[in-house]
């Protein structure tokens, strides 16, 4: 017999490395994004360290996306 707990599955989250080629243009915005969130006090940001946020942010943001994911794991759900 299987209990019925309230915490589901944990999610994996142990990162996954990528290497990624970015126009010289979107590096050079990168760039300007990162030296003028320097000037809100803090030092200037590296462009890889903004991806995540940034990629994290628009999904986050996209309604669209949100259903989806919310349908495909009712749909995985109704399954199990």
């Amino acid at each position: 017999m299987t209990a019925k707990l309230k915490l589901g599955p944990l999610p994996d989250e142990r990162p996954v490395k990528m290497t990624i080629e970015l126009p010289a243009v979107l590096h050079a915005d990168l760039q300007l994004y990162g030296r003028l969130l320097a000037e809100t006090g803090s030092t200037p940001i590296e462009p890889a360290r903004l991806i995540v946020p940034m990629l994290q942010r628009f999904i986050a943001a996209d309604r669209g996306f949100a259903k989806a994911r919310r349908e495909t794991q009712s749909r995985i759900a109704g399954k199990e």
